[in-house]
């Protein structure tokens, strides 16, 4: 509690006797305004402060108003009954304060009222030239020992400072508020980098669906949400001033905009519809904290950036706004799940349903990264190359990704070959070891465009090396009446390939003669076709006899071993029995597929010839 009517009159000091009659006077007009207020003496003036009127007297006002004792004398009028103070700052609250201050009530300062208390006295001009410790020098005192010494009192301030624009400039409240937060907030956070990175590996998923959790945060960023974003984009300047790190404001930045982002339906596939003036505020903050974001590699999750990248097209934000999320998130491709990547189109123009050219563009970005060494435009250090190594599988990670993603929008009607067939060439060769993901973004796109002519279908089935896919893919696809016809004989000639290098036992296979794929005499291909199925039927067939023949060479060993009572161990001058062999393996995964079938269609005898009795019991 400041209590106003207890007031010291100062000894006598080497100032003069000036000072002294001015306090004096000071104390004898704080007791004629006491005595005015407690013999209830009519009004002589009306003050219109803020849209309210007061009632008041002219000399207890006149006595420490700077502002008014002005007014009053250059109106010319003796008798003025109305003095009009429409831009008070703080309102009709702010001035009923100093008008209690002037008669000399007791009331309470405190964080909630002392930024519009020393506003309106710098207003009002309520300074010490008028009057010995007036309201100006309170407010200072309260600010400087109290207000401004704990990180709370200093937000609260500053963001009641935000209505008192710009007096509260003026008298340098914002940028003392601004440089209190600043250095607590410094000297909290000494906390070690790897500290600072295992906050932001807490908040990788934050954002990656549409119920948003807080991420992991000090204690006293909660406090700092609360700020318009101007003055919370000072806040964070004046910290790095102060030598606060830039990657360590990841989670500061990810807690700000989820406050202040809430109510937009990124997630979705519709647009719902929102004020335009809050649709403008927003914009503003997104396009505010894209700019702050750090420019350290992996400093921020691909989740977060995901989420600002949909809220960006979302709210139509500028392009460079939206470049600088691409490429941030191309530069981090390699940590992103599918989710990341499904973007919303938010068009109504029958468009995709996924926006396809922003992740065309992200993966771009990630080429050119790669190209460029891996150091992209923001310029990372070599310290944090160290620190941010990348995987060595990113590559190979990033092809699964892209292949899934191109899976994941072939089912979309919308969706033009032109757009399939472009991002299915931007997956670069060496990432993808097998062309199986390939081959099913092929299948289901084929599945969902049945009415896509012959040449577009070679066109979508040019991105696929048949050459790489796996064996069960290859009997899917010799079974597709989806597939042109040619890249079916592409997918047998290869397994034919495969299956005579198991046969003769090569170690690699003869290169693959180039196939005459443009003819368009379609009875020559079905012949081709029909080669090469009885030549693959019959490598087939040889395999299952090998598989045959090598159970029944491994079938005595092993009934002797089952009737001995304790198995012999291998002595060491005869050799161990062989492993099953590479040809066994894939005879048996053949036979699965094609039991027992003959090149001719004969189904080979169930019955086997076993070796005699006295045989298999022979001790030789």
């Amino acid at each position: 509690m400041v209590d106003f009517d207890q007031e010291e009159v100062a000894p006598p000091t080497t100032t003069g006797m000036a000072a002294k009659k001015k306090e004096l006077l000071s104390v004898a007009m704080k007791r004629t305004s006491e005595w005015i207020f407690s013999q209830e003496i009519p009004s002589d003036v009306t003050v219109h402060a803020g849209g309210s009127s007061f009632a008041l007297h002219k000399f207890p006002l006149v006595s420490k108003c700077g502002y008014i004792r002005k007014v009053m004398s250059e109106s010319g009028e003796p008798d003025l009954s109305t003095i009009e103070l429409p831009g008070i700052p703080g309102g009709p609250e702010a001035f009923e304060l100093a008008a209690k201050f002037c008669y000399g009530i007791n009331f309470e300062m405190s964080t909630e009222n002392i930024a519009m208390l020393r506003c309106v006295a710098e207003y009002l001009e309520m300074t010490e030239e008028y009057a010995i410790g007036n309201l100006v020098e309170r407010t200072e005192a309260y600010l400087n020992e109290v207000a401004l010494k704990s990180l709370s009192g200093a937000v609260s301030i500053l963001q009641l400072s935000e209505n008192l624009a710009p007096i509260a400039e003026t008298v340098k409240l914002v940028s003392r508020c601004i440089d209190t937060i600043a250095y607590i907030t410094c000297k909290d956070s000494q906390v070690s980098i790897s500290g600072r990175i295992g906050i932001g590996a807490e908040v990788v998923n934050s954002f990656s669906g549409s119920q948003l959790k807080p991420p992991i945060v000090d204690w006293w960023v909660e406090d700092l949400t609360v700020l318009r974003i101007d003055i919370f984009q000072r806040v964070l300047i004046a910290m790095m001033s102060r030598g606060f790190k830039q990657y360590a404001l990841g989670p500061i930045l990810m807690l700000y905009a989820q406050q202040s982002l809430r109510g937009l339906e990124i997630f979705g596939k519709a647009r719902k519809k929102i004020e335009p003036r809050q649709e403008h505020e927003k914009r503003v903050v997104l396009e505010t904290i894209v700019s702050l974001l750090p420019r350290e590699k992996n400093a921020m999750s691909v989740s977060f950036l995901s989420m600002l990248l949909r809220a960006a097209i979302y709210l139509d934000t500028t392009v460079a706004c939206r470049l600088d999320l691409e490429k941030r998130m191309g530069l981090q491709l390699g940590q992103s799940v599918l989710d990341d990547l499904l973007i919303p189109s938010f068009s109504f123009t029958g468009d995709t349903v996924f926006d396809v050219d922003t992740v065309q563009r992200i993966m771009i970005n990630y080429l050119e990264c790669e190209m460029e060494g891996g150091s992209g435009r923001f310029g990372y250090s070599s310290a944090d190359e160290d620190f941010f190594s990348p995987p060595a599988s990113d590559m190979e990670r990033v092809g699964r990704l892209m292949e899934a993603y191109l899976a994941e929008i072939a089912s979309d009607r919308n969706l033009p070959v032109s757009k399939f067939i472009s991002l299915a060439e931007l997956i670069p060769e060496q990432s993808r070891i097998t062309e199986d993901g390939m081959y099913r973004a092929i299948d289901i796109f084929l599945k969902a465009h049945p009415a896509l002519s012959d040449m577009e279908r070679k066109k979508v089935c040019s991105v696929m090396d048949c050459q790489k896919l796996s064996r069960e893919a290859c009997a899917h696809a010799a079974q597709s009446d989806r597939l042109p016809v040619q890249t079916v004989v592409q997918v047998l000639y290869y397994e034919q390939q495969r299956l005579r290098m198991v046969v003769d036992g090569s170690e690699s296979p003869a290169p693959a003669p180039m196939l005459n794929l443009s003819t368009t005499d379609s009875h020559l291909i079905s012949e081709e076709l029909c080669s090469l199925k009885k030549e693959n039927q019959e490598l087939k067939f040889e395999l299952l006899t090998l598989k045959m023949k090598l159970k029944e060479i491994k079938k005595p060993a092993d009934i002797s071993a089952m009737s001995s009572p304790l198995r012999p161990v291998p002595s060491a001058d005869k050799p161990p029995l062989p492993r099953k062999s590479f040809i066994g393996s894939v005879s048996r995964k053949l036979g699965r597929l094609y039991p027992f079938v003959r090149g001719d269609g004969a189904t080979p005898s169930k019955s086997r010839t076993k070796p005699a009795k006295d045989r298999r019991h022979s001790i030789s």
